[in-house]
């Protein structure tokens, strides 16, 4: 396996469990310093690497309601100052070839959101920033259709790749996670990340926002961790029940440290004896 480095952080190729985590998508500068502070924090004292991620923009939420950030300018700004304060790398989902270009210029991981991972030419855009990306897998495909996106973003000599198991649609309204896909997508040779909140959602489950079960979060993730993933995705908030996006699905921030915890346990144990 490949082994993927970004700002002194390595991925994969047996390397220990790295953790990217933050609100879904920007609310205000301070909540989302405060969370990113309280990240490193919780994440130094168990020695586990960390990846700052919020949304300066959801651009794929249910209602045309629904509030989706502060957008690109302002929302950068943020994220600017979350890693150059705190220095962290910071991963942010773009929606749209036209914003590509201003937020490579910020971002250390730009990811690619299910929904568009089969779009060529906005992959191999993203692709041809020469950042780190990580692909989030369509809810609409299997995991040996990934093979396909890996080819295209090689194609234009990037190989800094990651990619999001993020569930599979189950009937309406429902994801089911399948852990057989993270063997089987890491035996493509890149770092796989199992995405523990976004796996519990409801997709359009409360009518004009999505639903979410967020008491399976942990469960999911020890699972994941079990079966030798190299990363843990999480949504975290300091109070989800008040969150503007995807509340029902985001862990308490006050709940991290014990769920952390247990899955560095698992990850050095499946790592002690080299589960392939």
């Amino acid at each position: 396996m490949r082994e993927i480095k970004i700002n002194g952080i390595r991925i994969g190729n047996g390397n220990p469990l790295l953790l990217i985590a933050g609100p879904c998508v920007i609310e205000s500068e301070r909540e989302s310093y405060n969370t990113a502070k309280r990240l490193k924090e919780i994440t130094a004292e168990l020695n586990i690497p960390l990846i700052f991620k919020s949304s300066y923009d959801k651009a794929n939420r249910t209602s045309i309601d629904s509030p989706r950030g502060p957008g690109l300018k302002k929302g950068l700004k943020i994220l600017k100052k979350i890693k150059d304060k705190l220095n962290l790398p910071i991963l942010s989902d773009v929606h749209s070839k036209d914003e590509i270009k201003e937020a490579a210029n910020v971002l250390d991981v730009i990811q690619i959101p299910a929904f568009l991972c089969r779009q060529t030419d906005f992959v191999i855009a993203v692709a041809k920033t020469k950042r780190p990306v990580n692909v989030k897998k369509g809810q609409f495909l299997s995991p040996w259709d990934i093979k396909n996106i890996i080819k295209k973003i090689e194609s234009t000599g990037n190989k800094n790749i990651l990619i999001t198991e993020r569930g599979f649609s189950f009937g309406y309204n429902n994801l089911v996670a399948d852990m057989r896909s993270i063997p089987i997508m890491r035996q493509f040779g890149y770092p796989v990340v199992f995405d523990a909140t976004h796996s519990v959602q409801l997709p359009g489950g409360a009518g004009t926002s999505s639903g979410g079960q967020r008491e399976f979060v942990a469960h999911l993730a020890r699972a994941a961790a079990a079966v030798g993933c190299d990363g843990i995705f999480m949504e975290v908030h300091p109070s989800p029940d008040k969150a503007l996006c995807d509340g029902p699905n985001m862990i308490n921030l006050d709940n991290l440290f014990l769920i952390l915890k247990q899955l560095k346990e698992i990850d050095n144990l499946v790592r002690r004896f080299n589960l392939k």
